[in-house]
């Protein structure tokens, strides 16, 4: 687990003015509240806030997020309160957390593909500030992280989830990062065959023809440049889970998967 030190030392990277007794202070309040409580994995539970929390130091968010996530679990799990937050840490910071507690809250087991936008527009309906909105897609994708230490079925139904509520959120969020990475983690689950097979074609195609990206970028790039048109052309290898999907629809590409983007 990360010490507080340590996290405040990632917060000062980006955040000079951090008020870092104020993150210390919450970093023990968590840690009393949930004292006793474990894991799955049968690690200390405030393992998970404070890597919540470490999670959104690379999206360079504000102490009160950071503060959030180090408290988002102490409302549902503990015998904190919403006064006692608000006392404590500010009225934003419980604002926050009580925002947090209310999405958990949603009961989104058995949610189907054609259900999950209505949830979707539900969670951006219900999260006033986009933050609250970070912290749940922190808190999920730390748990799809961890998730081998959960009943068998219930990795599915969280999988199952993370497929077609959360990933599509983070994207939508504008975090293609987050997004990719919670669908290959839901795609191992769901899918370990599939994303085993995909796995081994990318490294034969590999082999046999190298990295076809930078060519066909570098093909189209030239072609802009003949007619005059100035651009930034980027590619990368399309995401396992996008690529299991394409699969399942048709037969895989002989080339393997790229995907590009022209911006100019």
């Amino acid at each position: 687990m990360i010490d507080v030190e340590d996290l405040i030392a990632l917060v000062r990277n980006y955040n000079p003015k951090t008020n870092a007794d104020l993150i210390r202070d919450a970093y023990e309040y968590g840690r009393r509240m949930h004292e006793g409580q474990f894991r799955h994995s049968g690690e200390p539970y405030f393992t998970h806030p404070v890597a919540v929390a470490a999670i959104l130091t690379e999206m360079r968010l504000d102490d009160a997020t950071i503060i959030t996530a180090l408290l988002h679990d102490t409302i549902e799990d503990t015998r904190s309160t919403w006064s006692d937050i608000a006392d404590l840490f500010g009225r934003e910071v419980a604002e926050l957390v009580d925002g947090v507690t209310k999405l958990t809250n949603l009961q989104l087991s058995g949610v189907h593909s054609k259900q999950a936008e209505n949830f979707r527009k539900l969670f951006m309906a219900m999260s006033r500030d986009l933050r609250v909105i970070l912290v749940k897609l922190a808190d999920r994708l730390h748990n799809m992280r961890t998730i081998k230490s959960m009943r068998p079925d219930k990795q599915q139904q969280k999988a199952r989830e993370t497929m077609d509520i959360f990933a599509p959120l983070a994207g939508r969020m504008g975090m293609q990062w987050m997004r990719e990475e919670l669908e290959d983690l839901a795609f191992k689950v769901i899918n370990p065959e599939a994303r085993n097979s995909i796995i081994r074609r990318f490294v034969t195609l590999q082999r046999e023809t190298g990295d076809v990206v930078p060519k066909i970028t570098a093909d189209i790039r030239a072609v802009l440049e003949s007619q005059g048109i100035e651009a930034d052309v980027y590619g990368r290898a399309k995401s396992l889970s996008r690529s299991g999907a394409r699969c399942r629809k048709s037969s895989c590409p002989s080339r393997g998967f790229p995907t590009s983007t022209v911006s100019g």
